[in-house]
């Protein structure tokens, strides 16, 4: 679906214009196109092919979808790949995608699969003539420097349910459901990861070295959007690291907590076991034991039992074991 097709030239906006007309502007020296799709159909995929003369290899990537983080080079036209990640419903996270292609005179995006819109980012631009002079790859920058900023907020939400799970590492009797909740966060982290690294690693060709020609009036951005994603890419090691202390730390609390019952198991059957060999000794039924024929034998058993039994269980309690 066609979201936005609008004509810049010196860093303003000449018009909105249809896809027909796209031809009628791509051909001036100083004036680019700059187009947004949203789940593009392979009709219009093939329009844009055919007006901005992009290569096969590249619109099938964007037709078939699910790409991993990249950007090549196809002539003097450029092919990158960013995920957009958001929250869904379920605080599950969604993994979309932006296929954006950047020639000398045009910059097409398609949004897969996000419900994050990029508006803003061509309201930013075109509040900022003196950067738009730059052309498309200033908007190229604009729109990876927008969907890189909103990494920031999940990183922030994800270091926030570590400190919670942390917090209740120590109590008593949740150890299974803590290390389930953090095995569900570092399976959220890899999907961040997954996003950032590859990213990263093409937004250093950007800047650095040879630098593809539409991006060279805007090298200085693309070193800002690369320092981000290191950033970012240090949290996601940091809290990679903190889960695995967490788990760690997690089972040995399990091991205290077993040895613990085991103690208190051990403890009370000690103490039975006392109970039980003096029942056994005064059970036999000998005819010459001396407390047999007694008229106090039976509560003096007793009573030695008890007192017994209550000498080992506050031997036991003064442990700790009981």
């Amino acid at each position: 679906m066609l979201i936005n097709c609008a004509a810049y030239q010196d860093g303003k906006k000449l018009a909105d214009i249809s896809v027909a007309d796209i031809s009628n502007y791509v051909g001036r020296p100083d004036c680019f196109v700059w187009v947004a799709l949203r789940d593009a159909t392979e009709a219009e995929l093939a329009t844009m092919q055919q007006e901005f003369g992009l290569h096969e290899l590249a619109i099938e990537d964007a037709r078939h979808g699910h790409q991993r983080p990249k950007v090549e080079e196809y002539g003097d036209t450029l092919f990158a790949v960013v995920h957009t990640i958001e929250f869904g419903a379920t605080d599950e996270l969604r993994v979309g995608e932006v296929n954006i292609f950047v020639g000398r005179n045009f910059i097409l995006s398609v949004r897969n699969r996000s419900t994050q819109h990029l508006l803003g980012v061509r309201e930013r631009a075109e509040h900022e003539p003196h950067l738009l002079r730059h052309g498309a790859g200033y908007v190229f920058y604009a729109l990876m420097d927008a969907v890189v900023d909103r990494y920031f907020p999940i990183i922030d939400a994800l270091e926030g349910e570590l400190e919670s799970i942390e917090g209740q590492i120590f109590v008593r009797g949740s150890a299974r459901a803590n290390i389930e909740h953090l095995y569900e966060l570092k399976r959220r982290i890899m999907t961040v990861r997954h996003a950032v690294t590859p990213l990263m690693e093409s937004a250093s060709k950007l800047w650095s070295g040879r630098v593809p020609g539409v991006c060279e009036g805007s090298r200085e951005y693309f070193r800002d959007v690369y320092d981000h994603l290191v950033r970012i890419n240090g949290t996601l090691d940091s809290l990679r690291d903190t889960i695995g202390t967490a788990i760690q730390v997690n089972l040995s609390m399990v091991t205290i907590e077993e040895s613990e019952t085991t103690k208190q198991l051990a403890a009370w059957a000690g103490i039975f076991a006392v109970a039980t060999a003096f029942a056994g000794i005064w059970g036999m039924n000998f005819e010459h034991m001396p407390e047999l024929k007694w008229r106090f034998g039976y509560p003096m058993a007793l009573g030695t039992i008890v007192v017994a039994c209550t000498l080992l269980y506050r031997r036991f309690k003064r442990l700790g074991w009981v």
